[in-house]
């Protein structure tokens, strides 16, 4: 499929989606907030088994396009924010590992993209900030993705304050999952989706799935859904051919698809 403000590409087993509005910074107006939705649809049907989510230009994505919102009324603004909402959630139901490649500033909604991914690997250059503590919009929205990565106290301080928080101090917080000298970003990043994508992909789509299914209930819940599931995902093929291949000291044979 061609995209007018993304790029696309496969490489072996990994696919890569490229936001490719360096002169709007990667706002996430709402035409591309729509294409990126289709993207990640398309590519989560797709034989890829992994996915690098990753930015042209100077900045990774200074989120909302304000043209959007200026003026706009109420059920506008809740269109658009219902689309980024839908976007969000794109991302975490696709079976296959995204992986942010951040290289630049991420800020609001851009910020709240790479928290929604399920791994993050930056840059020593990059930066990530929810602005409108500073402005007069609080990041409401933003701040959803980011909570859930980085606990309360952290996640207010930057939605309170608005100021930018640089790559080691994200990893530490535990924002991304590793910070490396910019010359090193591609291959950081390739390292980590590759090793994310070993193993039976339908074992890795049922615990993608499962994870976001019980990581914000209760533990008693929690366990009661996880138990579930693992039995469930005992009896697949890939299941009976790991269990096999470990016992019959040979490779597994995974099936191919999810």
């Amino acid at each position: 499929m061609s995209y007018e403000h993304l790029l696309v590409t496969v490489e072996g087993a990994v696919a890569t989606i490229t936001l490719n509005r360096p002169e709007k910074r990667n706002a996430l107006a709402m035409n591309v907030m729509l294409e990126l939705t289709e993207a990640f649809r398309h590519v989560g049907s797709s034989d890829a088994r992994g996915v690098i989510l990753a930015a042209n230009g100077p900045v990774f994505s200074a989120g909302h396009n304000f043209a959007d919102m200026a003026g706009a009324t109420l059920d506008e603004a809740r269109q658009l924010f219902t689309v980024c909402t839908n976007m969000m959630d794109a991302v975490q139901a696709m079976p296959q590992p995204v992986v942010a490649k951040v290289h630049a500033l991420a800020t609001a909604a851009g910020c709240q993209l790479v928290a929604t991914c399920d791994l993050a690997v930056a840059a020593d250059t990059a930066g990530f900030a929810m602005p409108g503590g500073k402005g007069g919009l609080f990041c409401h929205t933003p701040l959803v993705a980011v909570a859930r990565n980085i606990g309360r106290k952290r996640a207010l301080e930057m939605a309170l304050t608005g100021d930018i928080i640089d790559a080691a101090t994200a990893l530490d917080w535990g924002l991304i999952n590793r910070s490396v000298p910019a010359d090193q970003l591609d291959a950081a990043t390739l390292d980590l989706v590759t090793r994310a994508t070993r193993g039976s992909l339908l074992s890795k789509a049922m615990g993608k799935q499962g994870f976001y299914g019980q990581v914000d209930l209760a533990q008693p819940r929690a366990y009661e859904f996880a138990v579930e599931l693992m039995a469930t995902a005992a009896r697949t093929a890939d299941a009976q051919e790991g269990f096999a291949a470990f016992l019959g000291k040979r490779p597994p044979n995974f099936t191919e698809h999810p």
